[in-house]
């Protein structure tokens, strides 16, 4: 078995005792963000799977857009990232 050659780490140990791996990260021409995608690439570069430099880069995103969902996960958690709910946590 050959492992592909990877910038950084192959894989962190979340808080919760799961293994994230660059795997679990979304592919780079995703163009739908639905919450869970969203999620998984903040726990990326929150845990030092991925830089924010690289995200933003990979991802085509922007240093706020990034930066609301960091937000919205600590002030609410990861249902705020959903589309349907924002209205209802920005008014909170």
């Amino acid at each position: 078995m050959y492992l592909k050659k990877v910038d950084g780490l192959r894989a962190v140990t979340l808080p919760d005792g799961t293994v994230m791996t660059q795997a679990d990260l979304p592919p780079a021409e995703t163009r739908r963000w639905v919450a869970r995608r969203k999620a998984a690439v903040v726990r990326g570069v929150l845990y030092g799977l991925i830089t924010q430099e690289e995200a933003l880069k990979r991802y085509a995103l922007s240093e706020e857009e990034f930066y609301e969902w960091c937000q919205a996960i600590a002030n609410h958690g990861e249902e705020a990232l959903k589309t349907t709910s924002i209205q209802k946590y920005r008014q909170l």
